[in-house]
């Protein structure tokens, strides 16, 4: 017996979209299927106290090793799937569904002389039209009942049929128009056969015709000025929308086919596949790869196809293959498929129709395999502990480093120079930690003078803390906290309202970058006396790990869970740091004249717009007028006057069609302050 909290997912792995699950055993095999409208609710409640289950719901989660789940688009995608998975698996948890009577289908009896539709379970039989399966015998009756409106097909039984011929008189549908009463003879055979086609032909899918014959006579008989024959065509063609049901797991049914989807990042990839035959999904497959190589997904694509059909041969080969991207060399790769098929493969990119909607629902499916691997292998704790260990033996360090800060640079072209300071502790990121700084020792371009700076500071700032709670001596060379000042933390406070200071020292230091920048912090380490934390670079070229005394680098295998934690912590700093440049930047252009005056706040410039209506106008004003604006003091207004008069006045607006240059006295205050900081 099997503790389900050995294999119970973490809820936030779980997602809350419409799905199907299945449970394996340890042998692999499904033992249990199921849908859901949410997931995530569903599946939690296979996971609470035992003894509040249902004694089979008991049995089937101790008798389970592992719980997995496709995401759908819809309840009916849920339900097409599940009886799919069912008909394919035969789960021995699925008992009432043995012999498929709650699966039944929509049949017309095609092979009688008076077409019958009716709902029907069990096995299929020649000459008899289905459509389904349903999930409820009352949704076929309230599909049926929509549709005879518009096609009045027979629906009773043999001897209802028999009665009413012998006795010369309809049933109650004959009378309410929803029989064409062929027991009568009110229609011929041939008639009532052709309603019955037509009937087979709308559950099919070809459903404009009709609605645009009906909609047509609706227009001619309102134009005729018969409004209830009008209105009883509305009401059927409403019918029939209702009854319309869009389903993008099962296609038609002679379609062979296998969708491909890719969901990747830069680091890795996730393939999924929908085996589709006879217009069901008969199977599911799907692995994530590491993206060992600059590769497109039109790559991915083209190695998945190897991948999947490289042994196989005849009708394992689909006869259409579906793929997001078609390969550089579509026609060779389309060729191949042939051959290996023994007949003509299309390879192609859906574009419209049920089709398309599928590939969208595999696409979700791909976005989540990728998901849930990233969440498993970062909060997995054996995964992470096993990642630590592994950094801990490619650096020969004495332990594993439970706390890593991870330091990168970050600038446009050499402005706006801003350094980031991200934190792991236990292999997981510790966003509260987190630092941002900004370069202001030097201008320009430097990444390595701006590391050595960045890492000089945040050591600098340990040791003054460590001062001032009288743990250590005095800061070395006499520094004090104030060297480097260092910006707002990006996490929250304390409790008396002041950043959180950087009490712990990490026991590894990773920068993003080669020798250089490793060396860089390496130096500042050794200009503050501190020996006892190690430093290494990750190189984005070849994702090699450089450390401060070594000619060659550490290289890690690809599939090492500790490179992989490693590149985790430097994506993230740089994710960090672009974030706060890209803002730095972005304030840096909205910033005005105004905005340099010390002591004016975001209200009265704003005021001051207001009275004077342009930059042009302040400009010109004299103290006195400025001391005109309410909250504006005599202080302020002249150093107002003095911001204004040193900045250089912006450069007029030409309109690009006439050369007439746009005087700034007719310009709005919005458009005003937009140009005076457009400079």
């Amino acid at each position: 017996m099997a503790d389900p909290s050995s294999y119970r997912p973490k809820p936030g792995q779980i997602p809350e979209s419409p799905g199907v699950y299945k449970f394996r055993d340890e042998h692999g095999r499904v033992i249990y299927v199921g849908k859901a409208k949410s997931l995530r609710p569903r599946l939690s409640s296979y996971f609470q106290d035992l003894a509040n289950l249902h004694p089979r719901t008991r049995t089937m989660v101790t008798t389970a090793a592992s719980v997995e789940w496709t995401v759908v688009s819809t309840e009916v995608e849920a339900l097409q799937l599940e009886y799919s998975w069912i008909k394919e698996f035969d789960p021995r948890f699925n008992v009432k569904y043995r012999d498929d009577k709650s699966y039944p289908s929509l049949a017309v009896t095609l092979n009688e002389e008076f077409p019958r539709v009716q709902v029907m379970r069990g096995p299929k039989k020649k000459g008899v039209r289905y459509f389904g399966p349903y999930g409820h015998a009352w949704a076929i009756r309230e599909t049926v009942d929509l549709m005879l409106r518009v096609f009045p097909v027979r629906t009773c039984s043999a001897g209802v049929f028999k009665r009413s011929a012998q006795i010369g008189r309809p049933c109650l549908l004959g009378y309410i128009g929803k029989c064409s009463a062929p027991c009568v003879g009110r229609v011929t055979a041939e008639e009532h056969r052709r309603l019955a086609e037509e009937f087979c032909d709308f559950m099919a899918g070809r459903t404009g015709a009709y609605l645009r014959r009906l909609e047509q006579q609706m227009q001619e008989a309102a134009e005729e000025m018969e409004y209830e024959k009008a209105a009883r065509l509305r009401d059927d063609i409403g019918a029939l929308k209702r009854a319309m049901e869009k389903n993008a797991v099962v296609l038609a049914d002679a379609t062979d086919a296998d969708l491909i989807a890719i969901a990747e990042d830069e680091l890795e990839a996730a393939v999924q596949i929908f085996h589709v035959r006879g217009g069901r999904v008969r199977g599911q497959r799907g692995w994530v790869t590491d993206k060992v190589e600059a590769v497109d997904t039109a790559g991915l694509v083209e190695h998945a196809l190897q991948q999947l059909y490289g042994e196989e041969k005849g009708d394992a080969v689909p006869k259409e293959v579906l793929v997001p991207a078609l390969p550089e060399l579509a026609e060779p790769v389309a060729q191949w498929l042939s051959d290996r098929r023994g007949s003509r493969v299309d390879l192609r990119i859906p574009q419209r129709g049920d089709k398309k909607d599928l590939m969208a629902t595999v696409a979700r499916n791909a976005q989540q395999a990728l998901a849930l691997h990233k969440t498993k292998r970062a909060s997995d704790l054996t995964t992470r502990s096993r990642a630590l260990e592994e950094i801990a033996e490619a650096l020969e360090l004495d332990s594993a480093p439970l706390r890593i800060e991870c330091f990168d640079i970050s600038h446009l072209q050499g402005e706006d120079v801003v350094a980031s300071m991200v934190v792991f502790e236990d292999g997981l990121a510790r966003k509260s930690e987190y630092r941002r700084f900004q370069i202001k020792s030097f201008a320009g371009q430097d990444d390595v003078r701006a590391m050595h700076e960045v890492v000089g500071r945040r050591f600098r700032r340990y040791l003054q803390e460590k001062t001032d709670t009288g743990e250590w001596g005095p800061a070395p060379d006499g520094e004090t906290a104030q060297d480097g000042p260092l910006e707002a933390p990006a996490g929250p406070i304390d409790e008396s309202g002041k950043p959180k200071r950087f009490a712990y020292p990490p026991q590894l230091v990773v920068v993003d970058g080669g020798r250089p920048q490793v060396a860089a912090a390496k130096r500042a380490l050794d200009e503050l006396g501190i020996d006892d934390v190690a430093v290494c670079g990750l190189a984005k070229r070849l994702e090699e790990v450089w450390l401060p005394d070594d000619e060659d680098p550490v290289v890690l295998p690809r599939s090492s869970e500790g490179l992989y934690l490693l590149q985790r912590v430097r994506d993230e700093a740089h994710r960090f740091a672009i974030t706060y440049q890209r803002g730095k930047r972005a304030k840096s252009m909205k910033a005005g004249p105004l905005d340099t005056v010390p002591g004016l706040g975001e209200s009265r410039r704003q005021a001051l717009l207001k009275h004077f209506g342009s930059l042009k106008r302040l400009r010109a004003a004299t103290v006195e007028q400025i001391c005109e604006v309410p909250g504006v003091g005599r202080k302020t207004a002249e150093t107002v006057a003095a911001a204004l008069a040193t900045a250089a006045p912006a450069a007029p607006a030409v309109n690009t069609a006439t050369g007439e240059i746009i005087e700034d006295e007719a310009t709005s205050v919005a458009s005003s302050a937009t140009r005076g900081t457009d400079r």
